[in-house]
């Protein structure tokens, strides 16, 4: 699978959001070794610390799945967004936790707009858990 079809499948994923309150649509979709897609979409709550980002959706997706962190290649990530759209804090956290350093990360929005980094780009320095020995 390509870039710009993973993006595709992100789009459409993003169909299934559930954001009535900040009505910033997010769509994401993991790819693995093996050839399977996973998507997310954000799905958000009144009470906003409940809300989930639709990376974090699509990772626990493939992990609910049987998958592992070194099962994931890319994951490609989408918004109605003027420049490709950046994942928040803690989804960069927990991508930093599941992905290879070396995985793409995919950025992208609607005007078919990307940015290709790979996770240590994406988030430098990140807290592993050989940090807490």
């Amino acid at each position: 699978m390509n870039q710009e079809e993973l993006l595709q499948a992100a789009i459409e994923a993003r169909d299934l959001s559930y954001s009535p309150y900040s009505r910033f649509a997010v769509g994401a979709a993991l790819f693995t070794k093996d050839g399977r897609v996973y998507q997310g979409a954000n799905v958000e709550n009144s009470s906003y610390g409940l809300s989930m980002c639709a990376e974090r959706n699509a990772i626990y997706h493939a992990l609910m799945e049987g998958c592992a962190g070194d099962d994931f290649l890319a994951l490609a990530i989408v918004a109605d967004t003027d420049g490709p759209v950046s994942p928040c804090g803690a989804c960069r956290q927990v991508i930093a936790e599941f992905f290879p350093k070396d995985s793409q990360i995919i950025l992208g929005n609607l005007r078919g707009e990307m940015k290709v980094m790979s996770v240590g780009e994406l988030l430098p320095y990140a807290f592993e858990g050989g940090d807490m020995q």
